[in-house]
């Protein structure tokens, strides 16, 4: 089984459906986790997955409303295991290594958290009755910070990076196509239209990307750079050739009711494929 789970598909502004942005692609009995956004370890179990569950996450770059959370996924997910898991691997741009090492390192942020668990009797008892050995192992994290070309390969899938467009210099950001012998999907991050995210998603079957705001909108007010509004979502996945985009971190116009319907009517001018208006906790069969 290969599903798409829509944990977070909104921006840095909080409204009541969507803030944020975070996904986890099943396949089979893996699960990856993009990004890790606002309350998206809550929003993962809501969604019925459990933080031990996943063992591999993906960041496509460090604006807080894709990595916020981060540190409440590795504390949770280390604070529910037995020990037995599987080692969780992170991949991402820079400063994805050092900004692991300063939450959860011998020094970090957490580390008088973990340090107390580790060491204090009630937490050592809580730890064994949920069916860990004794000593309680520190965690353990292997983060590698990755830019374009191969990231990963596993005997189930491989996954591609590519540099793309967003708020360089000062954050590198990355989009990341994975691949099954019966699935590829792109996940382009936040970008604007740009040739190496075009071509990373070229004959992927499915497309996530960001639309923030109607294209009209964002380049009369300056929003337009580094970021695909409707027009350039639409064009991204046409001139890629995929065959189904998902349209995520959308700002609040883009879901208002009749300003949506707008939206997709522009969006359906441009690509003929199946097009999804994401939502939070929306869970997609994926499939070639």
């Amino acid at each position: 089984m290969n599903r798409l789970l829509l944990l977070g598909t909104g921006t840095p502004t909080p409204t009541p459906d969507s803030f944020g942005t975070s996904y986890v692609l099943q396949l089979g009995d893996e699960f990856l986790m993009i990004d890790c956004g606002p309350a998206a370890t809550h929003k993962l179990v809501k969604a019925g997955l459990w933080p031990t569950k996943v063992d591999y996450l993906f960041f496509t770059h460090h604006h807080f409303d894709h990595n916020v959370d981060y540190p409440c996924f590795l504390l949770c997910r280390w604070d529910q295991s037995t020990g037995k898991e599987n080692l969780l691997r992170v991949f991402g741009p820079p400063p994805t290594r050092r900004l692991t090492d300063r939450l959860i390192g011998p020094e970090g942020a957490f580390a008088e958290d973990w340090k107390a668990r580790v060491g204090a009797p009630v937490s050592q008892h809580v730890f064994k009755n949920r069916g860990g050995l004794l000593p309680r192992p520190e965690p353990r994290v292997v983060a590698t910070d990755v830019g374009p070309g191969m990231v990963i390969e596993t005997a189930n899938w491989r996954i591609n990076a590519a540099r793309v467009h967003h708020v360089e210099p000062w954050l590198e950001s990355l989009a990341y196509r994975v691949e099954t012998p019966a699935l590829t999907i792109t996940f382009a991050g936040d970008t604007g239209l740009c040739e190496s995210a075009i071509n990373l998603a070229k004959g992927s079957d499915v497309l996530v990307v960001n639309c923030w705001d109607h294209q009209d909108i964002m380049e009369r007010n300056g929003e337009a750079p580094g970021q695909t509004g409707t027009r350039d979502a639409a064009q991204m996945a046409t001139q890629s050739g995929v065959k189904t985009l998902v349209l995520t971190h959308m700002g609040k116009r883009m879901t208002s009711p009749g300003l949506k319907e707008d939206a997709l009517a522009e969006i359906g001018g441009h690509f003929r494929g199946v097009i999804i208006f994401g939502e939070e906790l929306m869970v997609l069969e994926v499939t070639s």
